[in-house]
């Protein structure tokens, strides 16, 4: 029997998803030069609403986790894209910094689920030598949304006003919900789509189970763990992952949430030179996390060393994006900028695919737990990211010191890594029989 590919247009789905999401999380970025002017922000304001995002986000990305856990990711997400959807849209009705603040307070809890979703899709319909791949796949939508959405939404926002731009982009996820909750099912034994063959490379096994409820597969692979609570939120190896995802997420959202303003304001370029020029640096990190996500499962696949495929990644690729930030500090050129930040950037994202892989690595039944708290990390340091920087830049002037925290937040990461990031340690692993015996 032939086998099915049914699994990679799930992932296809995911992607564009993603893709949505992150345009959609974005957008206020471009359109933050005329929002500025027209509510009269200064940089705390603009660190501010930055930062609502971030805190309607923290609120839910946990508890998100465990939704997508307990109900699946098709009633879920359908539900979180609803609820973005008509957050973005509303947008557009702004009259100040007060409503702006609060839709986009409600765009992060509404997102927060989005990405623990991604990792359940992955955890139940992927095999495990396939994982960072697929994540990587999906995961590539995000700097490949902020690539396209720079120039796309400063256009739109050039042609139809900022008002246009958040209407057209509260539209995309209305057209993206009804395919996704018509092809995608919770398990691939419930899709008619996957045959056999398929089913056996992703259950990785010779047999197949099919007429069982997603309630009572839900029961049965996702059952009560003794100690979970405790592994995740104490284990090293999550531990220094979750840390060095919150620095991901600072240098994420410092990049995607300033970086339009920061060339405007450091070398005087419009809006639509602004959209253009933040074009390479997440084109190089589109190229590089999709590399790297292939990468880590093939050091995998040749090594067995969880700790090669996915540490190695981690702490190599921030080191280098701390090392490329460091000119920026002490020279003011925009070529030299631009080179500068494209490394930074796509150093710093070559590896998200891997972080998340960790989760499904150690402790599959709890995926979507597992990336939530994670996911919350990454959250908080968006907020800090988007209002800390505004503020820094308030008080020197300039976002030298800016740089710097990025930096220095860098080496931290890099250094947790190396010391406490052990995947294939025994002692790291959960053991679901000794927590039993401790209950």
């Amino acid at each position: 029997m032939k086998e099915t590919k049914f699994r990679w247009l799930i992932i296809g789905l995911v992607f564009l998803i993603t893709v949505i999401n992150y345009v959609d999380r974005s957008a206020i970025a471009f359109a933050m030069p005329l929002l500025s002017k027209q509510f009269h922000m200064n940089s705390e304001d603009i660190g501010l609403t930055l930062g609502a995002f971030n805190i309607g986000y923290a609120i839910l990305v946990f508890f998100g986790g465990l939704m997508v856990d307990k109900w699946g990711a098709r009633k879920v997400w359908v539900f979180a894209a609803l609820v973005w959807s008509l957050s973005i849209f509303s947008t557009a009705f702004a009259t100040g910094l007060a409503m702006l603040f609060t839709v986009r307070m409600m765009l992060g809890v509404a997102e927060g689920p989005n990405f623990p979703a991604l990792n359940r899709v992955v955890g139940d319909w992927l095999p495990s030598n396939e994982r960072a791949v697929a994540l990587g796949n999906a995961l590539v939508a995000v700097p490949l949304a902020l690539m396209l959405g720079g120039p796309i939404v400063a256009a739109l926002a050039t042609f139809f006003g900022w008002q246009g731009m958040f209407i057209i982009l509260g539209v995309l996820g209305f057209i993206w919900i009804p395919v996704w909750y018509g092809l995608y099912r919770d398990f691939p034994e419930n899709s008619n789509r996957v045959n056999d063959a398929e089913l056996k490379r992703i259950r990785e096994t010779a047999q197949v189970r099919r007429g069982i409820s997603d309630k009572e597969i839900r029961r049965t692979s996702h059952a009560a763990m003794p100690g979970m609570w405790k592994f995740l939120l104490t284990n090293p190896t999550l531990l220094s992952n979750d840390w060095a995802f919150f620095v991901f997420g600072y240098n994420l959202f410092f990049f995607m949430g300033w970086l339009p303003t920061f060339l405007s304001k450091s070398y005087h370029l419009d809006l639509s030179q602004v959209g253009w020029f933040s074009v390479l640096p997440w084109a190089l990190a589109s190229i590089m996390l999709f590399s790297v996500g292939h990468l880590s499962d093939r050091i995998y696949r040749n090594t067995g060393s969880l700790r090669y495929a996915r540490s190695y990644p981690i702490w190599i690729t921030q080191l280098l994006a701390a090392a490329s930030l460091a000119p920026i500090i002490f020279y003011h050129s925009l070529m030299l900028a631009l080179i500068c930040i494209s490394l930074a950037v796509g150093f710093g994202m070559a590896s998200n695919s891997t972080f998340y892989a960790i989760n499904v690595d150690m402790i599959k039944q709890r995926t979507g737990t597992a990336m939530g708290i994670m996911d919350f990390f990454f959250a908080v340091a968006g907020l800090i990211a988007s209002t800390l920087t505004g503020w820094i830049i308030q008080l020197t002037g300039s976002f030298a010191g800016a740089f710097a925290l990025v930096v220095v937040l860098n080496l931290t990461a890099v250094l947790g890594v190396l010391l406490f990031h052990h995947p294939d340690n025994k002692k790291h692993a959960y053991n679901y029989q000794a927590a039993l015996q401790q209950q």
